[in-house]
């Protein structure tokens, strides 16, 4: 590979002993979702799911942050109604593919997750969780909602904890984040804990998980398409409000939006 195709490259794909390891690699924006970026993976994670030996795809990253959800630059760049749109459907494929995928996937943190990155972890099939792991869904701090990512993260959070949660926009950890369900483990060794989970995965058969994973998602899957439409719509709509333009610029800028006290 060359060294402006490694440049380009966002998401790195490898196979060894039947675990694909998509890892996301865009130190500059802390790993936003941003168009190259989801693009990337969705291309990454149909080559795995295509690939006949995978048993298990790996969703990792580097850096301290998994994902700061969408790219806020970005967007901010790209404000109409139409690109509002747009992106709001490019993350509706991305995590419908997730959670539809024939292979399990599994995501491996051990950074901060933010936003967009929380709809990720919540599609995935089961999550492993460093020590240094945090999480926050931070959207009502800039105006918006977690409009799009609700599809997933509302069934893995109870109600109280959704409330709190999605309303206050505060950070929880890893331990928090696996007592309420988020998160499958919170470990202290995740290489051990991954470890130990593939080779249960290297175990069971590809009909198996393929019929078994579909059957466990039915039902966020049945909810995931009827509230498809009611959430591209009110994400378009923020994303075009002035609250939002404000609060993208605030957070641009480093400083608290004017609504804060």
């Amino acid at each position: 590979m060359s060294t402006e195709q490694a440049r380009d490259e966002l998401v790195h794909h490898m196979v060894e002993r039947g675990v694909a390891t998509l890892t996301l690699d865009s130190p500059h924006n802390r790993n936003a979702l941003s168009d190259r970026l989801v693009r990337q993976l969705l291309e990454a994670l149909v080559r795995a799911d295509e690939d006949e030996h995978v048993r298990a795809i790996v969703l990792t990253h580097t850096g301290n942050t998994f994902c700061a959800g969408v790219d806020l630059t970005e967007a901010a760049q790209n404000s109409g109604s139409e690109a509002a749109t747009a992106r709001s459907e490019q993350l509706v494929e991305l995590l419908r593919m997730i959670l539809t995928l024939g292979t399990p996937v599994v995501a491996s943190i051990d950074g901060h997750v933010r936003a967009g990155g929380m709809g990720i972890i919540g599609a995935c099939d089961v999550v492993v969780s460093g020590p240094r792991s945090t999480f926050a869904l931070t959207e009502a701090r800039i105006g918006v909602a977690p409009s799009i990512i609700s599809l997933v993260v509302l069934s893995r959070l109870g109600d109280r904890a959704a409330s709190r949660l999605c309303l206050t926009g505060e950070a929880f950890g890893a331990s928090e984040a696996a007592r309420i369900g988020f998160v499958t483990e919170a470990a202290q060794d995740r290489d051990a804990a991954l470890g130990r989970l593939l080779t249960d995965f290297r175990a069971v058969s590809p009909q198996g998980l393929r019929e078994t994973k579909l059957l466990v998602n039915h039902g966020i899957l049945a909810t995931f398409d009827a509230g498809r439409d009611r959430v591209i719509e009110q994400s378009t709509r923020l994303f075009m409000s002035e609250e939002a333009a404000e609060g993208m610029r605030a957070f641009l800028e480093k400083r608290p939006p004017r609504w804060a006290r």
